[in-house]
């Protein structure tokens, strides 16, 4: 049974307490932070990009240079029917079973617009058509960028557009000056995940730090039942920041 670690997102501190426990695997969802703690596994790892040892493979360049057409364009956290009309044929395409299938436009808008904290909507664009191809919502950390969520049009599969955000992403993060790009839960030997793994500097949130990835096969512990802390030992080991004045 999934089982998650959780706590409100909302206040005057909640941007220092998603700086915080974004750092300790946890991820926003609306006005809510989580991460996963099932009982019988700690398969589903929270992963992040070392911007500063990315180097982009040969089939990474191509990718960049394939979309080169679109125009990327960063926006306050606003819903629109462009976006919703993206998000309807994505998900109809690729996730038709998953738990947001029966997502409506309002409660898409929630997903968009519900955010305490400094985030944008990052749209990609054809430069000729206008068309709207890719969108992800992203939220501007101390030390980052994390990808909370992202959809792109699913008819065009030669264009790897998953792949490019995230190389676009690193490409901002560079711009900026900020060291990493979260890309949200990485779990071995999952197929619809393990295109993360492609990417180098990649890093995961294991046994309470960062470390880098390594071969896919060293997580194999990670599935045995025992692989998980008491609840109240993962409780006792977050770190919360201090939000007391100075």
């Amino acid at each position: 049974m999934e089982r998650k670690l959780f706590t409100a997102l909302q206040g005057e501190t909640a941007g220092q307490l998603n700086d915080s426990l974004s750092k300790q695997g946890f991820r926003r969802s609306q006005n809510v932070l989580y991460r996963p703690s099932c009982s019988d596994c700690a398969a589903c790892l929270s992963a992040r990009i070392d911007v500063s040892r990315f180097v982009a493979s040969r089939s990474q360049r191509k990718t960049i240079n394939r979309n080169a057409h679109l125009r990327r364009r960063a926006t306050s956290p606003w819903a629109t029917e462009d976006q919703y009309e993206l998000f309807r044929r994505y998900l109809d395409s690729r996730h038709a079973d998953g738990g947001m299938a029966d997502m409506d436009v309002f409660e898409f808008a929630a997903m968009i617009e519900e955010t305490p904290i400094r985030s944008r909507v990052i749209e990609y664009s054809d430069r000729q058509t206008r068309d709207l191809t890719a969108v992800c919502l992203t939220d501007v950390l101390d030390d980052g960028l994390s990808m909370v969520y992202s959809f792109y049009e699913p008819d065009l599969p030669k264009q790897s557009l998953g792949t490019y955000m995230v190389l676009d992403h690193v490409k901002i993060a560079q711009e900026a000056g900020l060291p990493y790009v979260y890309l949200g839960y990485w779990v071995p030997g999952s197929p619809k995940m393990g295109y993360k793994a492609g990417f180098t500097g990649l890093q995961v949130y294991r046994q309470g730090g960062w470390q880098d990835m390594g071969e896919p096969e060293d997580y194999k512990s990670d599935i045995h039942p025992l692989s998980t802390d008491p609840i109240a030992e993962q409780v006792a080991n977050i770190s919360l920041p201090d939000t007391r004045s100075r």
